[in-house]
């Protein structure tokens, strides 16, 4: 599905996981780790996939229970999330990837004389090194990392924050990502909302997504931007 944005873009938000890189590797390496470690079994990184979306604890949380909607015990959440962190600290950007047209997009979008910013639910302290890592850096004049604020995306505060930072108001900017999470928080504060079919959307299809135009690559979905200038 592409279409015309309904605005003349000031800037542009985008998803880090599942939109600019596949971190699925790391994330499940990090997960089996943890469960090795405290006596469980080890999980598919198929399943690890549908459980990445709502920041490190409910990764943590799902990955203890088995299931995306499952509960585990409060003590043993507490005991794993240092042992997560820990793991994951080892691996983080060993196993990731750039996703194909994800330069290709980022170079078009700052020909174009557009702020960026980076706006993902994963905590700081691997965010900044794996952006580094990757190369992406330089591309994003703000970063919104999950611990940035109190709330997370879905809620819109990260994009309203990444706002000010970029000195556009919400209606100015357009979100790019890949799951609920990006189109719900978009909603919120009031901007379109362009997803990427590849990512990870926590298991569930992304086209049925309330979203602006749905895209194979970045690059597409910085064509769109582009053009509506």
């Amino acid at each position: 599905m592409t279409a015309a944005l309904p605005l003349r873009a000031k800037a542009v938000l985008i998803d880090l996981d599942g939109t600019l890189l596949d971190t699925i590797p790391d994330l499940a390496a990090a997960t089996n780790m943890m469960l090795t470690e405290l006596g469980r079994a080890a999980l598919e990184t198929s399943v690890i996939r549908t459980f990445v979306g709502k920041g490190i604890r409910n990764l943590v949380e799902r990955a203890l229970a088995g299931r995306i909607d499952g509960k585990a015990d409060a003590e043993l959440v507490a005991r794993a999330l240092p042992v997560f962190e820990r793991c994951y600290s080892e691996v983080n950007g060993r196993y990731t990837t750039i996703y194909p047209g994800v330069k290709e997009g980022l170079e078009r979008l700052r020909s174009h004389g557009l702020p960026l910013a980076c706006v993902t639910n994963k905590s700081t302290r691997y965010t900044l090194p794996l952006l580094e890592m990757v190369g992406l850096a330089s591309y994003f004049k703000a970063v919104v990392a999950g611990d940035t604020l109190p709330l997370k995306k879905p809620d819109p505060a990260p994009l309203l924050h990444a706002c000010e930072a970029l000195g556009v108001a919400p209606r100015e900017m357009v979100m790019i990502g890949d799951s609920v999470n990006d189109a719900q928080a978009a909603r919120a504060a009031g901007c379109p909302v362009i997803c990427v079919t590849y990512g990870y959307n926590e298991g569930m299809d992304v086209r049925a997504l309330e979203t602006d135009a749905l895209v194979d690559t970045l690059d597409e979905a910085a064509r769109l931007v582009c053009n509506a200038r």
